[in-house]
């Protein structure tokens, strides 16, 4: 008779690094973690604005080359180790209005900060893995890597579909010295950050909250699921990954969008 696993305690003695964990998805993947059993490290530009003494923080920058080294070194002079990289990082400030308005500068951050920065932080990180023949990352990219919005998030869009292919090509060349590695591409995530967006539209368009979530979800073409998705969700979708259960996954990108993506 098999044994049951406990779930709660099946991250006891993991050290795990989670960036971009101080809001949205990247918040709920941290407490995920913390929740089964992992010493939880996240990283950020600013701190936490409700900090959590179980969940250890880090201020860095990551679109900046230096500040990867210096979270690596911070991270191994406290804990030795690091068992499982989240490599959550991300985000679009373009303007909108299509090709033409961006900058050389835009194309530059947006892929510092959506491709550059992971692979920075990988780089820092997998050598001890390595040495040590066991290990889990996880890079967050994008329903966007496969369906773009030109609009105001194509440079996004062209870095996210950059990680999931380096994603790939990386668990070619780790996985079979003991380090797995995935990818999970989410669609349209209800962080504050979209409530508030939400709210905006509805002012300044004159409809209700409701009416302003489905004009968004009609321009991503329709969410068969009928809502975006709960930052939760992401993160329990993250936590089997870095499980044990999850053992024989590598290689592969899981994608998290109750249906918005109209093709296999």
């Amino acid at each position: 008779m098999k044994q049951k696993m406990d779930y709660q305690h099946e991250l006891s003695g993991k050290i795990a690094l989670v960036t971009g964990g101080t809001k949205g998805a990247g918040k709920a993947i941290a407490e995920r973690l913390k929740n089964a059993g992992a010493k939880v490290i996240i990283t950020a530009r600013n701190h936490p604005e409700s900090p959590d003494e179980d969940l250890y923080f880090i201020p860095a920058n990551l679109s900046k080359p230096e500040d990867a080294g210096k979270v690596a070194a911070e991270v191994f002079e406290k804990y030795g180790k690091l068992d499982i990289l989240v490599n959550n990082l991300g985000g679009s400030e373009t303007p909108g209005g299509g090709f033409a308005v961006l900058t050389n500068m835009d194309w530059e951050q947006t892929i510092q900060t959506n491709l550059l920065a992971p692979v920075r932080v990988d780089k820092a990180f997998l050598p001890q893995m390595l040495e040590k023949g066991s290990g889990v990352i996880i890079h967050i990219a994008s329903i966007q890597g496969k369906l773009p919005l030109y609009d105001s998030t194509l440079p996004y869009a062209a870095a996210k579909a950059g990680l999931i292919n380096y994603s790939k090509g990386l668990s070619k060349e780790v996985s079979p010295k003991g380090v797995r590695v995935l990818t999970v591409s989410p669609g349209w995530i209800m962080t504050d950050a979209s409530k508030r967006m939400m709210e905006r539209i509805s002012e300044s368009a004159g409809i209700s909250i409701d009416a302003a979530t489905q004009s968004v979800m009609d321009a991503l073409g329709g969410i068969p699921g009928g809502r975006p998705a709960h930052p939760e969700e992401i993160a329990e979708l993250v936590g089997f990954l870095v499980s044990p259960r999850a053992g024989y996954l590598t290689g592969t990108e899981y994608v998290i969008d109750g249906g918005t993506v109209p093709t296999i």
